[in-house]
């Protein structure tokens, strides 16, 4: 047996208070006159022997009342084990709740204080030789590892809000790798235990650790947050009307009304209005703005709302281009459509290659790949495009009718692309369009009703089967495939029937080819992500960066400096900064003075629902695990140290016995034979 509060036992000395008394009789006699004394002797002679019974039952009935009650507040049980442990030690990892939300006030102030609070406490409750881990959710390398009491205080002090946030699994995982070996190993979680904590299913936990969940208890408090942005087009032209979607959401259960809204670019005021978001719900409006120069635009988009605030501004970043990059690898009969097409507008900055002369190292400059009737594709250029599309490149692919079909569909396969049946003679027309795709979506003001549609002279037939990444956008009769897209890894691939010879069919003089092919460049290129999260998202996408021999890449902010890690894979450049960047704003991406790229970090939204999990809730997650569930308000977190996992308490049934005997000795003094005393 052991107890949770040893030092109680000090109070036995409690039991010296009824011997003494019962050593020392106190009780004052009355002296009574009388003649003859003779028969009172004889009585007092004969009960004597049961006077002496009943005072030594009444003092045991004390001394015992009195033991089982000093046992009853030193709290003793059976260990859950009968192996005694106590020559092994104590190990306890104890993790803070540091995210955003443990800067909500409660009746005991801020919810960190508290935490900090309830974790000193619990490491008075250890002996002087018991390790300690310090964990928060910002997972750091010193924290991986076991300080002493004093160490684990001084850390604890320099513990500060994170915009990190971690799910409950995580956390223990991350603790069951620390506890480790024969000491006794517990797992402390203090928390506000807000209902993003939870992964939706009971933790994984491990036998040998005693896990305790100890909440804090929150004001609950309304927020309505800026929860995403996004462009329609991953293409930005200078001077060019931009539209960008702002979603709000609204956390509480009542309507936020007349929530001002702002948009900024290049700290310049670009959009400025209000809303009104029902309780609970999700909105979205569309802002419409332009007067953009070439380079990097740094936006911000921001709400007021208090008393929540750090999810009221939402950061973005994005490119406008001086110009579009297109490359058209040409065939012999591939004829000048796509030159006069794309001559047409400065904007778009034409690169022409023969099939036999391809510089494969510069596709990841380019936004549009072309391939116009090529004859004899090679594996190595069907390659190199497979790595630029996966990567988010964009290809478009008219075939030449007279090739060799089965080398052909070599060249197909390879890109993931619908193999050629057959090639098709006798004119037809196109005679379905579809006007709901992006690429035509805005193109007309109003739809005709009789719509002139192209004419196709010889085509292929593709064996197609049914799947979730292709797209028809032109259609022959019969639901065959005339121009579609299909998804490839992270890009598109757009392919034709037939080619742009107008022996062939009209598609290259017809009026929809250059709606079609304008907005094909429009959607295509790598589209990079317009902001990051902090330390969530530690992988940055850019274009492919080439590093010379003693060049290293920086990532710089205001105060702050860092040297990422650089890697390359599928014609991109990933950028690795671990957990160095902790603040939310605009960080540089240099090699030496030049700017390669602006990123923009964001505090995670996770942290803006303002819902947790009550002490019931705790519970059900909890299950039937080794997990016990505290709810600092009202139980009083006290939990073993030096000591065995509790089996068994033994405090109430110590309580009971000291009630009892108590009883007993009521009952002794009232109603056992008393004989009084007289001299």
């Amino acid at each position: 047996m052991n107890f949770l509060y040893p030092g109680f036992l000090f109070a036995l000395i409690s039991v010296a208070i009824p011997v003494i008394i019962h050593l020392f009789n106190f009780r004052k006699f009355k002296k009574v006159y009388f003649s003859n004394v003779q028969l009172l002797k004889e009585v007092e002679q004969q009960n004597s022997s049961k006077e002496k019974l009943k005072n030594l039952l009444i003092l045991l009935s004390r001394i015992l009342a009195l033991i089982f009650l000093v046992l009853a507040f030193a709290q003793p049980y059976i260990p859950a084990d009968k192996a005694k442990t106590n020559t092994v030690g104590n190990i306890a990892s104890i993790y803070i709740d540091n995210s955003y939300s443990m800067e909500a006030i409660n009746k005991d102030g801020n919810l960190l204080d508290e935490a900090k609070r309830r974790a000193k406490e619990l490491v008075k409750g250890f002996g002087i030789n018991d390790r300690f881990q310090l964990l928060t959710n910002d997972f750091e390398g010193k924290h991986q590892r076991l300080l002493n009491a004093d160490e684990f205080l001084k850390a604890l002090d320099e513990v500060k809000i994170s915009a990190v946030n971690r799910n409950l699994q995580q956390i223990l995982n991350r603790q069951g790798n620390m506890l480790t070996g024969p000491e006794n190993k517990y797992s402390f979680v203090i928390s506000d235990f807000q209902q993003n904590i939870s992964v939706g299913k009971k933790p994984e936990t491990k036998a040998d650790i005693q896990y305790s969940f100890l909440k804090l208890n929150a004001t609950a408090l309304p927020n309505v947050a800026v929860d995403s942005v996004w462009v329609l087009s991953p293409n930005h032209q200078p001077g060019a009307n931009e539209r960008l979607v702002v979603q709000l959401k609204n956390y509480s259960a009542e309507e936020a009304k007349n929530i001002p809204l702002k948009l900024s670019i290049n700290n310049q005021q670009k959009g400025l209005g209000s809303v009104t978001i029902p309780a609970e719900k999700v909105i979205r409006d569309t802002l419409n703005f332009s007067g953009l120069k070439a380079g990097w635009q740094k936006g911000i988009i921001s709400i007021k709302d208090f008393p929540v605030t750090f999810d009221d501004t939402l950061s973005f970043s994005f490119k406008v281009e001086e110009s579009f990059p297109v490359l058209s690898i040409n065939g012999p009969n591939a004829g000048n459509y796509i030159k006069a097409l794309f001559a047409a507008d400065s904007y778009y900055k034409l690169t022409e290659n023969s099939e036999n002369n391809v510089n494969y190292s510069g596709f990841a400059n380019y936004g549009l790949i072309v391939l116009n009737g090529l004859k004899n594709p090679s594996s190595g250029l069907a390659q190199q495009l497979k790595t630029y599309i996966n990567a988010g490149g964009t290809i478009v692919l008219f075939p030449d009718l007279d090739v060799d079909i089965k080398a052909y569909n070599a060249f197909l396969n390879t890109l993931s692309l619908p193999s050629i049946l057959t090639l098709n003679t006798g004119e037809t027309k196109i005679d379905k369009i579809e006007l709901q795709h992006p690429v035509f979506k805005t193109v007309f003001e109003e739809i005709p009703k009789n719509l002139d549609l192209p004419a196709v002279n010889r085509y292929f037939t593709f064996a197609e089967t049914a799947s979730a990444n292709k797209e028809n956008i032109l259609s022959l009769p019969g639901g065959k495939m005339f121009f579609a897209k299909y998804g490839i890894g992270n890009g598109s691939a757009y392919l034709s029937a037939s080619s742009l010879n107008a022996a062939d069919g009209n598609l290259a003089r017809h009026p929809v080819f250059v709606p079609l092919m304008y907005r094909l460049a429009l959607s295509g290129g790598a589209e990079v992500p317009l902001y990051y999260n902090l330390g969530n998202d530690n992988a940055l996408a850019s274009k492919k960066i080439t590093l010379g021999k003693n060049q290293s890449l920086s990532i710089t902010a205001n105060n702050f400096e860092a040297t990422p890690e650089v890697r390359q894979a599928d014609g991109k450049t990933w950028i690795y900064v671990a957990d160095q960047i902790k603040r939310a704003g605009f960080y540089n991406l240099k090699l030496g003075d030049s700017v390669l790229a602006v990123y923009a970090f964001n505090n995670g939204r996770s942290e803006s629902d303002m819902h947790y999990l009550d002490k019931a809730g705790l519970d059900q997650l909890a299950g039937k695990s080794n997990v016990k569930v505290f709810d600092t308000d009202k139980d009083a977190v006290k939990l073993i140290a030096g000591a065995n996992k509790i089996g068994q308490t033994l405090w109430k049934l110590c309580l009971i016995l000291s009630l009892v005997f108590i009883a007993a000795e009521i009952l002794l003094i009232r109603f056992f034979n008393n004989t009084k005393k007289t001299i």
